[in-house]
C-alpha cells in the first residue's frame, strides 16, 4: 500500500464516538506510514490526536451557519497544498463542506469517503453521507438504513466496518469483582448488600430507557430479589428536570433506596466488573451496541431491546439476551433467568479496535488498487 495522505473532517474534538474513531484511524494511519490530517474546530482531545503524530488544522466546519460555507475555499486550498489523496467525512455539515471543496478540484480531486456513524433523520441534508466514493457503515443496521432511505445509493460502494474496542482495556473477569462492588457501596450505600447489581450506562436522555430500567428493578425487588441499579452518565447539569422526573418515578415505584443516578464515569470497565447484569434499553434503534461489546468482553451478561445495532450485536454474541422492545414482562423474566443461571458468554469478541482500524485502511487501499 503506497503512502497516502488522508484528511478526516468532523465538527470538533471534544468527546464522543465520532471523535474517538477519528483518533483511532489517525493513529493507525501514522503507524502504517501514512500522513494523517484532521480538520475540525479543535477541542480537548486535540492534544491526544497530535500525540499520535497526526496534524490538526483548525476550521470551524461544524457550525450551522451560512458563514461556514466560506471554509470551502480554504479547505480546497489545503487539499491542494497537502496533496491529499482521500477526504474522509464523519459528520453531515463537514461532509457538505468537504464535498463542495473536492467537487471544485477537477481531475486532481481526492477520493471522498464518508462514515455513517448514526441513524440520522432521513433528509436531503443527511443524504450527503451516502454520496461517498465509499460509504463506511458502522453496522449492518446502518447499511440497511442507508439503502432503505437513500435508494439511489450504489450498494457496491458500501462497506460495513463495525466499531471496535481495545481488548486490553476490557480484560475478561472471573466472576463479579467484589472489591470493585465494595468501593461502589462505600461511595453510594444504596448499592451495597449481597443482591445483584444492574448497570445501565448512558447519557441523560429519555431515549436511553432509564425509566424501563427502574421498572425492571421494581419488578425484580417485588419478586424478593435484592437487586440494585446504577445508571452512570445520566446525571448532567443540563438535564436536571429529567433527573428529577426519574427520581420521582423511583419513589413512586418504591425503589429510590436501591438506585443511583450518577455523573459520567471514566472508569466504565470497573463498573462492568462490579456488575451482575448490564442493560441496554435504548428506546430508539442505535447504530451500534458498543456497551454490549464492552460488557461481554469483560464477561458480564447483557440483556437489551432487540432492535438496531444492539439487537445485531446481541444476535452475534449472546442471542438469548435479546428481548422484544417494550415487553416489560419478558424483560423481567429474562433478567431473573440470567441472574439465577448466567448464560454462556462468547469466548471471542470479533469487534476489536485493530480489526476496525485494518478494515478502514483496507477501504482506503481500494482506491490505490483502482489506479
Amino acid at each position: 500500500m503506497r503512502p497516502l495522505t488522508v484528511l478526516q473532517l468532523l465538527p470538533a474534538l471534544d468527546a464522543g464516538g465520532v471523535e474517538r474513531s477519528t483518533l483511532e484511524i489517525a493513529d493507525a494511519l501514522v503507524r502504517a506510514g501514512h500522513r494523517a490530517l484532521v480538520v475540525s474546530a479543535g477541542g480537548r482531545m486535540q492534544p491526544v490526536l497530535e500525540a499520535t503524530g497526526a496534524r490538526h488544522v483548525t476550521l470551524d466546519i461544524g457550525r450551522k451557519s451560512l458563514l461556514t460555507l466560506r471554509h470551502v475555499r480554504t479547505l480546497r486550498r489545503l487539499l491542494r497544498d497537502e496533496r491529499v489523496d482521500i477526504v474522509h467525512a464523519r459528520s453531515r455539515l463537514p461532509a457538505w463542506i468537504g464535498w463542495l471543496a473536492v467537487r471544485g478540484m477537477g481531475a486532481m480531486k481526492p477520493r471522498f469517503v464518508t462514515t455513517v456513524h448514526g441513524l440520522n433523520s432521513p433528509s436531503r441534508y443527511s443524504a450527503i453521507m451516502a454520496r461517498g466514493d465509499r460509504v463506511i457503515c458502522v453496522s449492518n443496521t446502518v447499511r440497511d438504513y442507508v439503502l432503505h432511505h437513500y435508494p439511489r445509493t450504489d450498494p457496491r460502494g458500501l462497506r460495513v466496518v463495525p466499531r471496535g474496542i481495545d481488548p486490553q482495556q476490557y480484560p475478561r473477569r472471573a466472576g463479579v469483582d467484589h472489591e470493585a462492588r465494595a468501593r461502589l457501596s462505600e461511595r453510594w450505600p444504596q448499592l451495597g448488600g449481597d443482591g445483584p447489581l444492574l448497570l445501565l450506562p448512558g447519557r441523560g436522555t429519555r431515549l436511553k430507557g432509564h425509566a424501563d430500567a427502574l421498572r425492571l428493578l421494581a419488578d425484580l425487588r417485588a419478586d424478593g430479589i435484592d437487586a440494585r441499579l446504577w445508571m452512570p452518565g445520566a446525571r448532567v447539569l443540563e438535564r436536571a428536570d429529567y433527573i428529577a422526573e426519574l427520581e420521582r418515578e423511583a419513589r413512586d415505584l418504591g425503589v429510590i433506596d436501591a438506585v443511583v443516578i450518577s455523573e459520567p464515569t471514566n472508569a466504565l470497565a470497573d463498573a462492568y466488573r462490579a456488575s451482575d447484569l448490564v442493560l441496554q434499553l435504548s428506546r430508539k434503534p442505535e447504530s451500534f451496541g458498543r456497551t454490549v461489546v464492552e460488557a461481554l468482553a469483560i464477561g458480564v451478561p447483557v440483556i437489551g431491546w432487540d432492535h438496531g445495532g444492539v439487537g445485531e450485536v446481541l444476535a452475534a454474541l449472546q442471542p438469548e439476551g435479546r428481548v422484544l422492545p417494550g415487553d416489560r414482562a419478558a424483560l423481567a423474566e429474562r433478567a431473573r433467568a440470567f441472574l439465577q443461571h448466567p448464560p454462556a458468554l462468547p469466548q471471542r469478541i470479533p469487534y476489536t479496535l485493530s480489526a476496525m482500524q485494518q478494515a478502514t485502511l483496507d477501504v482506503y487501499d481500494e482506491f490505490s488498487r483502482e489506479q
